[in-house]
């Protein structure tokens, strides 16, 4: 453990084996660092606030500020970092809140360019990238593999699914399906699959076939309401796993809308 001698570390604190703390940093009493945890210079680290193994924090990034709600209490809230996540400069991460499940969760091997920001009470999974400038509002929920774009943007309670990627100044004030790509100032639509996406995660040509035709099917073409064409997708693709997946996603209770979709999407037609 190496800590800078103009850095404070406050009794309490949990300092992990190989733990560095850098100039001017400042760690609050309630924080635990896993070990190998590296704080490059001027990180903040406040509140009940845990950071994963070998996560390395660069200048003026501020964990476990409270959450940004009018007379909040934070009395009783957390946040949670994964581990091997790299936190670029001047990012942000609040506490959760009283008034949701009081713990802000953030997955493993996380990439957080500089001023990207997570709110309140978010659940984030592994492997995200978060360009320069990405923001999530209070009680958002992120997939796994999730790529938000530079200055992208995403209202309170929305959910954003598995491998889902959102475009650099985009807003999403709705639900992005898994595998989904979505684009738009101010209100994002569907624009498409991550077909790059699911070709490097080595998803089968014929299941892919089965993706788009289901998107179709669900955004594209036919009658109803999101749900009902969703539910006849299933009747012919549902045996294909990914499919099933963001047909649940779609069926799962929310309290955003599904994102409509661009009635031109021409990744469609990629080989």
């Amino acid at each position: 453990m190496a800590v800078h001698p103009t850095a404070i570390v406050e009794d309490g604190a949990v300092l992990g084996a190989g733990v560095e703390v850098g100039p001017y940093c400042i760690v609050g009493r309630d924080t635990k660092l896993g070990d190998g945890v590296r704080l490059v210079s001027h990180v903040v680290i406040a509140g009940a606030t845990e950071i994963g193994a070998r996560t390395v924090i660069h200048p003026h990034a501020a964990m476990g500020g409270e959450s940004q709600i009018l007379h909040n209490d934070s009395t009783g809230t957390r946040l949670v970092v994964g581990e091997d996540c790299v936190i670029r400069e001047s990012v942000t991460f609040n506490l959760g809140s009283r008034k949701s499940h009081g713990v802000t969760r953030i997955g493993s091997r996380g990439f957080f360019m500089a001023y990207s920001h997570i709110g309140h009470d978010c659940v984030v999974g592994d492997d995200v990238v978060f360009a320069n400038g990405a923001q999530l509002a209070g009680h958002v929920t992120i997939g796994d593999g999730v790529i938000m774009g530079g200055l992208a943007a995403v209202q309170q309670f929305s959910r954003i699914g598995r491998g889902a990627m959102l475009g650099g100044l985009s807003g999403a004030n709705l639900d992005i399906i898994p595998f989904g790509i979505a684009q738009g100032s101010p209100h994002a639509k569907h624009c498409g699959l991550n077909i790059v996406g699911l070709k490097r995660r080595g998803i089968p040509r014929p299941s892919i076939h089965a993706m788009r035709a289901a998107y179709r099917a669900i955004f594209l073409n036919g009658e109803g309401k999101t749900e009902e064409r969703a539910a006849r997708a299933r009747e012919q693709w549902g045996e294909v796993a990914e499919v099933r997946e963001i047909l649940d996603f779609i069926e799962a209770p929310a309290k955003r809308a599904i994102m409509p979709a661009r009635r031109h999407a021409p990744d469609l037609d990629e080989d």
